[in-house]
């Protein structure tokens, strides 16, 4: 098989991936509440907290609250249906099937992801028809760009939690704690300044960090354009990084089908 028609079966394993796991998801109450209501809540919340302050950081407040919303979709939804896989017996078979095991959690997470994009679409929508704040970005162009590199960052980060959730089904059980430290190291909602000096290299490399970082500096104008290269750069860095080391671990995910035949157990 050439490159290009490997290319060409890699995509479409992807794309069916996708399209199976977004008409799951849309039927599952849990997805629609961690896309939709959640943020808002977040959202709601935060804005209560400010009050006088709120014209401020209404955009802050959107783009942070729709990011809990992409990282708690990512978390839950496409750890979850990893362990599905595993409940039904399906994981064994399907890491052992001709389509590369990767290629169809990849396509699991980015139906997750943009799925999970809807959360910064109902901030907006919420806080600018709801409570009468406009809304603007001060820099649309890079905030796209801020966007695309969140997403594949995002899948890159995605890949690897989700080799990890195959390989130990005992970390589901962490899900719940790793949601609020993902929130807080990643500042959404708030700068990691506020947090003690030892936890800034966990920040440093988490993707999602520099995407929140990346966002807020392109929404808000905070932040100038080297800034907001230098976080895509982070980005791109940290994305192969993942890439690289999720690439190992379904290595040995293979290997633990194949030749040991544990995959499937709990």
């Amino acid at each position: 098989m050439s490159a290009l028609q490997k290319l060409r079966a890699n995509l479409r394993v992807i794309f069916m991936a996708f399209e199976i796991e977004m008409r799951q998801s849309f039927t599952d109450a849990f997805v629609l509440f961690g896309i939709v209501v959640q943020p808002m809540i977040v959202a709601f919340m935060a804005l209560w907290m400010l009050k006088d302050q709120v014209a401020d950081y209404a955009i802050f407040v959107v783009v942070g609250s729709g990011m809990t919303g992409l990282w708690t979709t990512l978390l839950f939804q496409g750890g979850n249906s990893i362990t599905g896989e595993r409940w039904t017996g399906t994981l064994e078979p399907l890491s052992c099937a001709p389509a590369p095991l990767r290629m169809v959690v990849t396509g699991k997470l980015l139906a997750n992801i943009t799925q999970s994009l809807l959360s910064i679409v109902f901030c907006y929508g919420f806080i600018s028809l709801i409570m009468g704040l406009p809304l603007s970005i001060a820099e649309p162009w890079l905030f796209a760009g801020s966007i695309i590199l969140t997403v594949v960052a995002f899948i890159a980060f995605g890949l690897l939690i989700g080799s990890l959730f195959i390989l130990n089904p005992d970390v589901q059980r962490f899900q719940n704690g790793l949601e609020f430290v993902v929130y807080i190291f990643s500042g959404f909602l708030f700068p990691i300044a506020l947090l003690p000096m030892w936890s800034t290299p966990f920040s440093y490399i988490l993707t999602p960090y520099w995407a929140a970082r990346a966002l807020h500096a392109a929404s808000s104008g905070t932040g100038n354009q080297q800034e907001i290269l230098f976080c895509w750069g982070m980005l791109i860095l940290l994305t192969i990084v993942y890439v690289i080391f999720s690439k190992y671990l379904f290595r040995v995910i293979l290997k633990k089908a194949r030749e040991d035949a544990t995959l499937n157990m709990q």
